[in-house]
């Protein structure tokens, strides 16, 4: 930040220059007088619009503002300003050379003359630039979302048993008729037991038909 400040009033303080109007006094200390060479004070200057020429001179000496023709002749006849004063300030507004001479006899002729190229008025500095400013923090990144967990349905149920298909219930145990009047009641027969297996439910109903096949005799004989 220092530097580009320091930077800046640099390039100010030597555009200061070029942008202020300059007074220039005509053959400096000297003046507006014989025996100046000015076509050599002129050399190494720089004349813009905006900028003054200032003539100081004795009373033996006046000015006249012609054109090219009446500078290279010496002959101020068609001079478009005149000056008598001793101190004659002239403001360069255009661009272009202007000419100037003496019209005291002879004075023009031993040198007493100046031609002064003019150029267009330096424009101003433009104002430095700011420097850029640093880039801003990266934001943050979003976080990738969470997967959602996958929905677990419900254990398969039980198959159903298969319609048509019945439950298998043991066999409700007979009875042998009651006997006639006068007729001992018989034993109750016993209930055969479960079908577990094919042999054994094979052989229980084969005791149960001899069981009752006796009952049956004894209750007749």
């Amino acid at each position: 930040m220092g530097s580009t400040a320091a930077v800046a009033l640099l390039l100010l303080l030597t555009a200061v220059p070029a942008v202020f109007a300059v007074t220039f006094r005509v053959g400096d200390t000297a003046g507006w007088t014989s025996g100046i060479d000015y076509t050599d004070w002129v050399t190494g200057k720089t004349f813009r619009v905006g900028d003054t020429l200032e003539f100081q001179y004795g009373l033996s000496h006046s000015l006249s503002v012609v054109d090219k023709a009446g500078y290279d002749s010496c002959d101020a006849s068609g001079a478009t300003q005149s000056f008598s004063n001793g101190d004659t300030k002239i403001d360069l507004t255009t661009v272009g050379t202007k000419y100037f001479l003496c019209p005291s006899p002879g004075h023009c002729l031993s040198g007493m003359k100046l031609a002064v190229p003019v150029l267009a008025a330096a424009s101003s500095p433009s104002t430095p630039s700011s420097p850029p400013s640093p880039p801003s923090t990266p934001s943050t990144p979003p976080s990738p979302p969470t997967p959602s967990p996958a929905k677990t349905g419900p254990p398969p149920s039980a198959s159903p048993p298969a319609n048509g298909t019945p439950e298998s219930k043991p066999p409700t145990p007979s009875y042998a008729s009651p006997p006639a009047n006068g007729t001992p009641e018989s034993e109750p027969i016993a209930s055969p037991p479960p079908p577990n297996a094919a042999s054994k439910g094979v052989m229980s109903y084969g005791m149960i038909g001899i069981t009752t096949m006796l009952l049956m005799y004894r209750v007749m004989s």
